[in-house]
């Protein structure tokens, strides 16, 4: 991680021993005063982190994605965000009277930014904190009549004024191109008088691409940090054959020593690997910790192992990380006992101070499976336990044509023990955009928050499953009982796969996560998450403290 940014894997290096390596928001009321070109008075931009209030008025829904939100800001670019201590310019984030936010850092004492009902999505508030950050909406720009038409006569009365178009002597593209992509970029009928279309593009293909209320833009990314003068990093290829070799050789790929940006001390390592080798070879996963600079030798601790049956497609992986000092990771593939004729590959690493997801289900053969399977088909993930011992099951909904993900809580070893209802639970549902380069993702996300809401029966939703839930049968033989499926349908439709590379070798992937954010009540941060034990099949007998290559 460089100092201006949290994530990717940089300057790699290799260290074989035995084997052959090589590395190759929706607005919806927002004020006139809210109007993405951006503001050229430094003054008017915050230093990172930014201090932040919750107030305690929000949705907790709207509480947990707004931390969601700064998790995608500091993925995507050098600013970070902490809770209010005495600062005197803060953003104070309440529930007002729609989604809207100022430009720029102007107001001392705390600077309102409106999370009101129904904005409760990360787009809209990523949308309402680029304002903040000193965005205009991306229809506002100087040149916007070269590429977009503004049909004044359909426009709402008296919400003339959020088409105001900007100077270019107070405000900067940035040398980068109109993105109708963005999203800052109004929809065709945002403030619509009902006589048809506020906005029409000159090139008709983006017509029902401007509003897109996914997720920051590549371009959205790229002026976010020309503003704030953040810098990049990038990913490496390794591959690593178990062809030659003896029993136990290994081969190493290191990343370049990085630093922490964040206080909580998380890191979420992901990357793509493909096992063609034999099924004892396996792959390790170690973080290299340093006591300071003049350290060379640093601590090595074994955080994730990777073995078993040889896969048909690329896999997604991910691997919590808890570095506390200076660290790099390092990826260590061992030759296992008998023959083989491939290896391990690992592509698209990508590093970042954010929270792991909790579930990764891959579906191979999407569109496939799409077009061929039952309307209606179910697919299950195994029973899952939250931090706090709370059962729960995920899954797919499959629909042809579309399809959509649900959860249920269900009976598990602790639920004598649990506190029922389960509330303040956030599930968050996501289809990953695999983009190699994380910051250029564009994924579609959708989370709930449980609550003390009832079924027409008066039971309520997030209750004991064992009290009315329904029996199933798991892999292993054991009954389960199964509570109400809250669930999001239709999540997407089969055309949205190709409009983002939600689609990789044919293959799409899912993350869930089932957040506790109770402490968010009467508060404006989260705990840091603990780093879970790590299964081991095969320990390491040999370690390579000194490396072949110098640091």
């Amino acid at each position: 991680m460089s100092e201006c940014q949290d994530e990717g894997i940089k300057d790699g290096e290799i260290r074989d021993a035995g084997m052959k390596a090589s590395v190759v928001g929706v607005i919806k009321g927002a004020p006139p005063t809210t109007q993405r070109s951006a503001i050229t008075n430094g003054d008017q931009l915050w230093t990172s982190p930014v201090p932040y209030v919750l107030d305690k008025g929000l949705e907790m829904n709207a509480k947990g994605l707004i931390l969601k939100a700064f998790d995608q800001f500091r993925l995507k670019s050098c600013i970070d965000f902490k809770p209010r201590d005495s600062e005197e310019y803060y953003i104070h984030v309440q529930k007002l009277n729609g989604c809207y936010s100022y430009i720029g850092k102007v107001i001392s004492n705390g600077q309102n930014i409106s999370i009101g009902s129904y904005c409760d999505s990360i787009s809209t508030i990523e949308h309402e904190f680029l304002h903040a950050l000193g965005f205009y909406h991306e229809q506002s720009r100087s040149d916007r009549d070269d590429y977009v038409t503004i049909v004044n006569e359909n426009i709402r009365e008296g919400r003339e004024g959020n088409f105001d178009k900007q100077s270019n002597e107070t405000t900067t593209t940035q040398g980068v191109p109109y993105d109708f992509w963005s999203v800052m970029h109004y929809s065709k009928g945002s403030f619509s008088n009902g006589n048809g279309s506020t906005i029409i593009t000159k090139d008709p293909k983006f017509q029902d691409v401007i509003g897109q209320r996914l997720d920051l833009s590549p371009k959205d990314t790229l002026e976010l940090n020309l503003l704030y003068k953040c810098s990049e990093d990038a990913g490496y290829f390794m591959h690593v054959s178990t062809a030659s070799g003896e029993e136990g050789d290994s081969a190493w790929l290191e990343t370049h020593r990085m630093s922490l940006n964040r206080e909580h001390h998380e890191q979420c390592l992901q990357f793509y690997y493909y096992h063609s080798g034999n099924m004892s070879d396996h792959l390790n996963i170690w973080i290299r910790e340093f006591q300071d600079e003049l350290d060379l030798k640093g601590t090595l601790r074994l955080m994730g192992q990777i073995d078993g049956e040889p896969t048909n497609y690329w896999k997604l992986h991910h691997v919590s990380l808890n570095a506390t000092k200076h660290f790099q990771v390092e990826f260590d593939v061992r030759k296992g006992a008998g023959s083989s004729t491939g290896g391990f590959s690992i592509d698209d690493i990508n590093l970042s101070e954010i929270e792991c997801p909790y579930v990764t289900m891959q579906l191979d053969d999407f569109e496939q499976t799409l077009n061929s399977i039952s309307f209606g088909t179910t697919i299950y993930s195994p029973r899952q336990y939250s931090s706090r011992g709370y059962a729960y099951r995920v899954g797919v909904l499959l629909y042809n044509s579309f399809f959509g993900f649900f959860v249920q809580l269900v009976s598990g070893k602790n639920d004598d023990r649990l506190e029922w209802p389960c509330t303040e639970r956030q599930l968050t549902f996501k289809m990953l955009d695999q983009n190699a380069n994380i910051q250029l993702q564009m994924s579609k996300q959708f989370s709930i928050t449980s609550d003390l809401s009832t079924s027409s029966n008066g039971s309520y939703l997030w209750d004991n499953p064992r009290l009315d839930g329904l029996p199933y049968i798991d892999d292993n033989g054991e009954t389960i009982f199964a509570g109400t499926m809250n669930s999001r349908t239709p999540f997407s439709y089969k055309d949205e796969l190709k409009t983002k590379e939600f689609l990789k070798g044919g293959s799409v992937i899912f993350t869930f996560s089932f957040q506790d954010i109770t402490a968010l009540i009467n508060g404006s941060a989260l705990p840091i998450p603990q780093v879970g034990e790590v299964n081991i099949k095969y320990p390491p007998k040999e370690l390579k403290e000194d490396p072949c290559s110098s640091r």
